[in-house]
């Protein structure tokens, strides 16, 4: 993966290198077209681990990135959901198996470092991917194509840009795109954790009043990783805390279930916000994962949903290429706006939902999603439908996310 000079032209220039574009240069890659990635390699956060859905991991393993990722992944075989709120109809505990949908795990749980480390092995193999080790400072779009100026002075130009370049997206700002922007009074401690009981591959999912307390497995059977919401002083007290006394706080959060507690790894603190923009597709330009849509950390909808944005992107622009249209066009990826729109308009609602109904403490509230809950557990199909939904949305799965 060599650096092309200046004045080089491509099909598609990839801006930004997260997990989500690189995994969308190296889709774009393998559909032939030539590609440019761009951006410098900066550190992934700290502490924070991705849920990686079964989709995504068919996604990844058709990438040539599933491999070496794989051995530092632990399944996700069960997921438990335990309501703590105190509300008086609270209902028992739910379990969801993923044999129960012919699957071995939801998903596999990872280090956000790993993660992007084993995509950025797999875009230094790939064929047709040329990188560029500068940041965007500007994108200019033309007739037939944007040019876009890198931070150490040269230019390239290309018929598509994605900005991948995350949740302060400067292509999105530049764009004219609408943005709506929202937040919560909450905040999410992440960190790691090593436990003395066995977590049998079972991610448990504590409903509380600050919001979901999360404990999701990683490999050895007896580390997993926190995600803990609470309200925002709450969120920053914890923060504050030495390690002893944040294990044992997350201890008696998680009432003893995986013994006693200590913290395994950095730790961090992440802001409970939202943004979804109005269309993804601005003019040359498509915007996917945190520069499109982002996610407080509840659910594991963030980066699946990102990559889900580059695998139907993939799917649009081989389509495109085989047809001999323009990559770029509006006509090319006005299909491609309406599905995204439709996924995240979805995925939002409802963890936007969830999350506002825990804080709610609202008596028809509380019977509405106790009733929910029981409802899953005691009827089959409508549960085996809710997972398989949850996995990957049925109605226009990407080609290489799909079984078989």
């Amino acid at each position: 993966m060599s650096e092309e000079e200046t004045g080089a032209r491509f099909d598609v220039a990839v801006v930004g290198t997260g997990a989500a574009g690189l995994a969308c240069a190296l889709a774009l890659a393998g559909t032939g077209a030539r590609v440019a990635l761009v951006g410098r390699h900066g550190p992934v956060p700290d502490g924070r681990t991705v849920a990686l859905l079964d989709g995504s991991v068919r996604f990844l393993r058709a990438l040539g990135a599933w491999a070496a990722i794989a051995t530092d992944a632990a399944p996700l075989a069960t997921l438990r959901i335990v309501d703590d709120t105190g509300s008086l109809f609270r209902p028992p505990p739910a379990a969801f198996h993923a044999g129960e949908i012919g699957l071995d795990a939801f998903g596999w749980n990872v280090e956000s470092t790993r993660l992007v480390g084993a995509l950025r092995e797999a875009a230094g193999r790939a064929a047709g991917l040329t990188a560029f080790e500068s940041d965007s400072v500007g994108m200019v779009p033309e007739e037939t194509g944007a040019v876009l100026t890198l931070e150490d002075g040269r230019r390239l130009s290309a018929r598509l840009v994605v900005g991948a370049d995350g949740a302060r997206s400067p292509l999105r700002a530049a764009s004219g795109l609408r943005v709506r922007e929202w937040s919560y009074d909450q905040g999410a401690v992440t960190t790691l954790l090593a436990h003395a009981r066995p977590h049998e591959d079972t991610s448990t999912e504590f409903h509380t009043r600050g919001g979901p307390f999360t404990l999701v497995p990683l490999p050895g059977g007896h580390r997993s990783s926190l995600v803990w919401v609470c309200a925002r002083p709450e969120a920053e007290r914890l923060a504050a805390l030495d390690d002893s006394d944040l294990a044992e706080a997350v201890e008696r959060r998680a009432h003893g279930m995986l013994g006693g507690m200590r913290i395994d790894g950095p730790r961090g603190l992440v802001p409970m916000r939202g943004l979804s923009v109005s269309s993804s597709v601005g003019n040359r330009l498509v915007l996917i994962g945190e520069a499109a849509h982002v996610f407080p950390p509840i659910g594991a909808q963030g980066l699946n949903l990102g990559l889900r944005d580059a695998a139907a992107l993939r799917d649009t622009l081989a389509y495109a290429l085989r047809e001999g249209r323009d990559p770029g066009g509006r006509e090319t990826l006005a299909g491609f706006a309406r599905g995204r729109r439709l996924d995240a308009g979805l995925r939002t609602a409802a963890v936007d939902l969830l999350n506002r109904s825990l804080f709610a403490d609202f008596l028809p509230v509380d019977a509405l999603r106790g009733a929910g809950l029981v409802a899953l557990s005691a009827i089959g199909p409508l549960r085996r439908a809710v997972m398989r939904e949850g996995v990957l949305p049925r109605l226009g799965a990407p080609e290489l996310m799909r079984a078989g």
